[in-house]
């Protein structure tokens, strides 16, 4: 009686610890969409022709004025991908993608500790030039990210 009892509390206990395994594996992330194409207002009249337009003595609206978008604006705009007013979380975790494939050397989308600790050995022996095992100010200014140039005007 008792062997039957504790199987099937093994029986339970093996099926759950399957199920949470199950769920709990790593997916790779979706990247966000591309953006669906301009629908044509008109169709063309003729297959092939290209689109004509007399514009001598006419005005248009308008632009609108420009306003200068803070830094905080922009970097929100760069993450909010589908330009809904929110970020979701894959369009916030779309950006680091490449960084994380980077990291993980086995490609199984699970970042190890050894993985992490490997990446950042390496980085710091890179940086240490005379081998002391120690960075120096100087060094250390060597693993800072380099900066984006911004785009020149194309004025």
């Amino acid at each position: 009686m008792n062997r039957m009892i504790f199987g099937a509390v093994a029986a339970l206990l093996l099926a759950a610890a399957g199920l949470f395994w199950w769920q709990g594996r790593a997916a790779t992330e979706v990247g966000a969409p591309p953006p669906e194409p301009p629908a044509e207002e008109e169709p063309a009249a003729v297959a092939g022709a290209l689109p004509f337009a007399d514009v001598r003595g006419k005005r248009g609206p308008a632009p609108p004025a420009a306003t200068e978008a803070t830094k905080e604006q922009r970097r929100f705009g760069r993450m909010d991908r589908d330009a809904d007013g929110r970020i979701t979380r894959n369009e916030m975790l779309s950006t680091r993608t490449a960084a994380f494939r980077k990291l993980d050397s086995d490609g199984n989308n699970l970042l190890t500790f050894e993985e992490w600790a490997v990446a950042t050995g390496n980085r710091f022996k890179g940086a240490d030039r005379n081998g002391d095992q120690a960075l120096t100010r100087e060094e250390f200014a060597t693993t800072k990210p380099p900066e984006r140039k911004q785009p020149g005007c194309r004025c």
